[in-house]
């Protein structure tokens, strides 16, 4: 089993910018791609970004490209997340995943292994 503990969440302006860390633990080498979702109150989760622990390919979801920008450490086990330019629509509680060698897909049924969360509030 994968751990996953996602960090960086907080209170930011409209503008600002915030990086949000998710750290893996247990069997990581069964992982091959993380991915970065989000699920504002009453709204299902959506795709933002996904990434690949080898190489690094990415694939972002169109409403964030250009502002946000996913990277990895692999000799920390860690994916980051950097969000630029927030707006309050990007307010939500935003969880990594791990892929099931989907790569490319959006949907959170071929995502496994997710972390609590950590919330993002975008102030107007």
């Amino acid at each position: 089993q994968v751990q996953l503990v996602e960090s960086g969440g907080g209170l930011v302006q409209a503008g600002g910018s915030l990086r949000l860390s998710c750290a893996a633990s247990g069997r990581t080498v069964i992982s091959y791609a993380m991915g970065w979702f989000r699920q504002a109150p009453g709204k299902e989760r959506e795709f933002v970004a996904g990434i690949k622990w080898s190489g690094g390919s990415t694939y972002y979801t169109d409403s964030v490209k250009g502002r946000f920008t996913i990277s990895r450490d692999n000799a920390k086990n860690t994916v980051y997340l950097q969000m630029n330019s927030l707006k309050p629509e990007d307010t939500a509680v935003y969880y990594c995943a791990t892929n099931r060698n989907r790569w490319g897909s959006y949907s959170p049924i071929d995502f496994s292994s997710w972390g609590q969360g950590t919330q993002v509030t975008v102030s107007s």
